[in-house]
């Protein structure tokens, strides 16, 4: 499983509860679309997780900004992702930076509200904020591996998820250049 989280804003900890924390732990990866904060937080989330997959926010310190990109493409289960935190030209921004990177879909985080588009002709997904949902739905991503539409190829099926352990939002993304 695939676990995607961003906006933790915290000093020393992950902030991590309930589902959220045992998907985490669960989780074969982690990727974390940015915003930590402080360095004890990503210390934290890499305790945490088996293998983390990281980007800085705009409101990380110099010390995660050493130790992480701010984009980054990580590859699971045949599917390619585009990682940032934000990108100033809003989800047109962040179609092309996936697909300069031929990616298949593209992960981000910032405004606390989880999302997942796919009306733009690839793939934005947003998990939210577990932490500080600032008015929305406190959530994360969880995505597991599946079978591509053409029988060949790979996919994901997601979903997000409250910390509660409520699937709010399912989805699907195609690997391999799929659109």
């Amino acid at each position: 499983m695939l676990v995607v989280v961003s906006d933790t804003h915290a000093r020393e900890e992950s902030r991590l509860q309930g589902r959220t924390a045992e998907a985490v732990r669960e989780a074969e990866l982690v990727i974390h679309a940015g915003d930590f904060y402080r360095e004890p937080v990503l210390d934290a989330f890499q305790s945490a997780a088996a293998s983390l997959r990281a980007v800085y926010g705009n409101n990380d310190d110099a010390a995660i900004r050493d130790r992480v990109p701010e984009v980054r493409t990580v590859e699971y289960a045949g599917v390619r992702f585009a990682v940032t935190h934000r990108h100033r030209s809003g989800d047109t921004g962040l179609v092309m930076l996936a697909r300069g990177r031929d990616a298949d879909a593209v992960i981000c985080g910032h405004s606390h509200r989880p999302r997942f588009d796919d009306s733009g002709g690839l793939p934005i997904l947003n998990p939210g904020s577990h932490a500080q949902p600032r008015g929305n739905r406190a959530a994360h991503a969880e995505l597991t591996p599946a079978e591509g539409e053409d029988g060949s190829g790979s996919a994901l099926d997601g979903e997000l998820v409250t910390p509660d352990g409520e699937p709010f939002e399912r989805f699907r993304i195609e690997g391999g250049g799929a659109e």
